[in-house]
């Protein structure tokens, strides 16, 4: 029996392209439509400074936010939510974060959400387990865990904002729950606890779409600790399918270091890869004040270090290069400078990066060809 040619994926996309070309559609923006890619910003403090008066303009014009970022490209927001009650001055419970999801929804925007299981912050130096949690032993612990994730994705259910990625902990590097939680030392423990933040999320989706779940890690530039992590989490089995990475000039190494590192998760671990975290001032800052950074401290230089970024993820080999996105850009407080905006909260030259890959190619003869819904152009095996 002579067996059938399945073309590869590429052939199917170059097959598509033909078609869209022939009915004149622009290629960019066919890739576009289809591109699972992140431009993206976490922009948890956004709607909080909003609610308190701030008014952000593009341009010197007032304008939410929200449409300001869509404006210029932006396709994905990520937001944290904390266990409640919340402390020290953070916004990010259940009622807050849902606000913000449906109100990027409703612009279009993907959602990653990311649990900060703890009452505060979290990162590598400071993962504590929430308040109500503390005396719980391990076993606990775990189902306690559950049953959070569990209720907490019901509630985006319900809200019809399911998240499109979920990150399970926030810089996870040393571990989280700490003391239980603690890495190097409570490898079993930790891997429990994350398999029960995971479940949680599949139990509490119900029949909607598996969110992708994404390990989140702050070495973005250093291979040898992404391989050490990741070869111990590997070998308990636990499903996930993206590493996101944290990014900094000041902590985590040079662009070289970050595409070394790159192409080590993707072509080693076989993982589709994202910076879920990365930042530039825009003004000197403490960081630099001994030795230079890689670009200027101005606002250009802010655009060039999230080009340079960009151009990384965008880099990674066989496609695995998932995305990027800034942390906090509408941020107040000693976070301006960090951001997007200035004093005033005018936008800055950043925020035009991503535009290049994202504003669409329009016809320039007049015409307006007709439009091929997604669902006729076909990727599947030929007949």
């Amino acid at each position: 029996m002579k067996s059938k040619t399945i073309p590869s994926t590429r052939a199917q996309f170059a097959a598509a392209l033909l078609l869209a070309a022939c009915l004149g559609i622009p290629g960019r923006l066919l890739a576009q439509e289809h591109s699972d890619y992140a431009f993206g910003a976490d922009l948890s403090f956004l709607k909080q400074m909003e609610d308190r008066g701030t008014k952000f303009k593009d341009a010197g014009v007032e304008k939410p936010g929200l449409q300001i970022f869509r404006d210029h490209g932006y396709n994905w927001i990520r937001l944290r939510i904390c266990v409640e009650p919340v402390s020290g001055g953070l916004p990010n419970d259940l009622a807050y974060t849902l606000a913000m999801a449906k109100q990027a929804r409703a612009l279009g925007f993907k959602f990653f959400l990311t649990f900060h299981y703890a009452n505060d912050w979290a990162d590598p130096r400071n993962e504590p387990t929430p308040r109500a949690w503390r005396e719980l032993a391990p076993d606990a612990l775990v189902e306690q865990v559950f049953m959070y994730t569990s209720n907490t994705i019901a509630a985006f259910r319900d809200a019809g904002v399911m998240p499109d990625m979920v990150g399970i902990g926030n810089e996870v590097s040393n571990g989280f729950f700490m003391p239980q939680g603690k890495l190097p030392e409570n490898w079993d423990t930790f891997a429990a606890l994350l398999y029960a933040g995971i479940n949680g999320v599949d139990a509490g989706r119900g029949n909607n779409r598996r969110p992708k779940i994404l390990i989140h890690v702050d070495h973005g530039g250093d291979p040898y600790l992404t391989k050490t992590f990741f070869d111990k989490l590997n070998s308990y089995g636990i499903p996930y399918d993206v590493i996101g990475f944290s990014f900094y000039p000041w902590s985590h190494g040079t662009l070289v270091d970050l595409r070394a590192n790159l192409r080590y998760a993707a072509e080693d671990l076989k993982k589709d890869v994202m910076v879920v975290e990365t930042g530039y001032y825009y003004s000197p800052s403490q960081y630099f004040r001994n030795s230079p950074g890689p670009f200027p401290e101005t606002p250009e230089g802010q655009k060039q270090w999230l080009e340079a970024v960009n151009e990384a993820v965008m880099a990674t080999p066989d496609g695995r290069g998932k995305g990027v996105f800034w942390w906090e850009p509408a941020a107040g407080g000693g976070l301006v400078q960090r951001g997007f905006f200035d004093a005033d909260h005018n936008s800055q030259p950043v925020l035009d990066a991503f535009l290049p890959y994202t504003r669409p190619m329009h016809r320039t003869d007049g015409q307006q060809p007709p439009r091929v819904p997604p669902s006729a152009l076909k990727f599947g095996p030929a007949p």
